[in-house]
């Protein structure tokens, strides 16, 4: 039988210690008054897990004085390798945990960042740049007064968000001709000197397909919000995912000015040709400076970009979802601007811990804490993780080693991981390693995560991990 356990990474000393412990990511929201901190305490003095952690609840409680709240606090109890904890501490509680004779360092987490907190300075738009450096963003003025419009999957939006606060603009530009369309759950009121317009095509869409939706700009399903923002959202602090890589979320242009158009419908985001051709016309004539568009294998048919291009707007698709495999690139016509995904200097890292003590990286956006495995278990490797492969082994309480190079070129990892994991639940596995092309996609990163441990990895370490399965029977 083979044991293997899941860890996020700690620094290079602690990481020695570690060696059977599965601890993924389990972090609450930051609070302006606590913080995460690293509680080391050096070598465990216990042999039983269970008492080393009753040791660092007595340390916590010394310091809150109530148990319940220093259980409450902690967010990792450290106990096998070595002894140490982290938990939500104030700045003067860690201060005082930092005197304690048992503790031999306290120090700040440090967090990895998120999607919507790093992608800009990572490209180059540093918002903070000196005056005497000063980039891109700032010789365009973060975007001032640019009037963008957005048609999207699903593309209205949720006013409410602080990443739409108007505080700080001026007037709304006069050249702006739009309007701000009324509807269910948005009025007049909605729009602001951020969201200067907004309006919704419906007439093109069925009864069936208007079920439960907005009838109106709002956005239902989130992603036409999150578009926006990643477009030209302002500065909103404190942004964290579940706690993890908390940081300050921007959009590109911060200081621009949205209009919104709403042509998809649904769950789903399904729309029409015809309405996607209503908020273009519009758009064109309302008077946007640049036009986004986040639509499925639409710039080959949307010929008619060309004549917001030859009024000078600039007209930008997405490239699509697909991939890392050839050919799933969409709307590459010439006139337009095609924004694919790309790499990025950011990483979740995640420990492997073999049965032999090796320890391998993989990725992980894990944030809960009860999803954490204390001693090891076995590992079964079923290839595709195909219906048939895992009805051939008992994969019950075991964790799953995904890795199918030759599949994976035929199916693009954000399709084949959600399926892989339902099937692994639904068969009663533990915790799935899930081999790709490249363990640095983010966007398939934000499936491995809820209700069992998940871990993403590139096939050069899955390789590693399958010699390993092979030489020890």
């Amino acid at each position: 039988m083979t044991n293997i356990t899941l860890v996020p990474k700690p620094d290079m000393d602690m990481r020695r210690a570690f060696a059977c412990t599965m601890l993924l990511a389990a972090m609450s929201p930051l609070s302006a008054s606590s913080k995460l901190y690293i509680v080391y305490m050096g070598g465990k003095k216990h042999d039983d897990p269970s008492m080393v952690t009753e040791s660092h609840h007595d340390v916590l409680t010394s310091v809150f004085g109530s148990k319940d709240e220093a259980m409450k606090s902690i967010v990792y109890s450290y106990r096998h390798g070595f002894s140490g904890f982290a938990a939500m501490l104030t700045e003067s509680q860690a201060a005082t945990l930092a005197k304690c004779s048992d503790v031999v360092s306290v120090r700040p987490n440090i967090y990895h960042e998120a999607h919507t907190t790093r992608s800009w300075d990572f490209l180059g738009l540093d918002y903070d740049q000196p005056r005497e450096d000063s980039g891109l963003l700032q010789k365009a003025k973060y975007g001032e007064d640019v009037i963008i419009g957005v048609i999207d999957s699903a593309a209205g939006i949720w006013p409410e968000s602080r990443s739409f606060d108007d505080s700080g603009y001026g007037p709304v530009p006069a050249r702006w001709k739009g309007t701000c369309q009324a509807g269910q759950q948005f009025d007049a009121t909605s729009c602001n000197r951020k969201i200067i317009g907004a309006r919704w095509f419906s007439d093109d869409m069925s009864d069936e397909e208007l079920k439960a939706e907005y009838m109106s700009p709002r956005d239902l399903s989130g992603h036409g919000t999150h578009v926006a923002s990643t477009i030209a959202g302002g500065q909103v602090s404190n942004v964290s995912y579940g706690g993890l890589a908390a940081g300050v979320a921007r959009g590109g242009a911060p200081r621009a000015r949205l209009a919104i158009y709403k042509v998809l419908w649904g769950p789903r985001g399904s729309g029409s040709h015809a309405g996607v051709l209503a908020a273009l016309d519009h758009a064109i004539d309302d008077g946007v400076d640049v036009l986004s568009l986040s639509l499925g294998q639409a710039g080959s048919e949307l010929f008619e970009t060309l004549h917001a291009v030859e009024r000078g707007i600039s007209v930008v698709f997405s490239a699509g979802n697909g991939g890392p495999v050839p050919q799933t690139a969409w709307n590459a016509v010439p006139w337009v601007t095609t924004v694919a995904a790309s790499t990025i200097d950011r990483t979740f890292p995640t420990l492997i811990s073999l049965g032999n003590k090796q320890m391998l990286m993989g990725q992980s956006l894990h944030n809960n804490a009860s999803m954490n495995i204390s001693d090891f278990k076995a590992l079964v490797y079923t290839r595709s993780c195909s219906m048939q492969s895992l009805a051939s082994s008992n994969i019950t309480g075991k964790i799953v080693l995904c890795y199918a190079p030759a599949e994976a070129a035929i199916t693009p990892p954000r399709l084949a991981l959600p399926i892989v994991i339902n099937r692994t639940m639904e068969a009663g596995a533990k915790g799935l390693i899930f081999a790709q092309y490249d363990a640095n996609i983010l966007d398939i990163l934000t499936m491995c995560k809820g209700n069992m441990a998940c871990v993403v990895v590139d096939f050069e370490i899955a390789h590693t991990i399958l010699t390993y399965l092979d030489k020890t029977k």
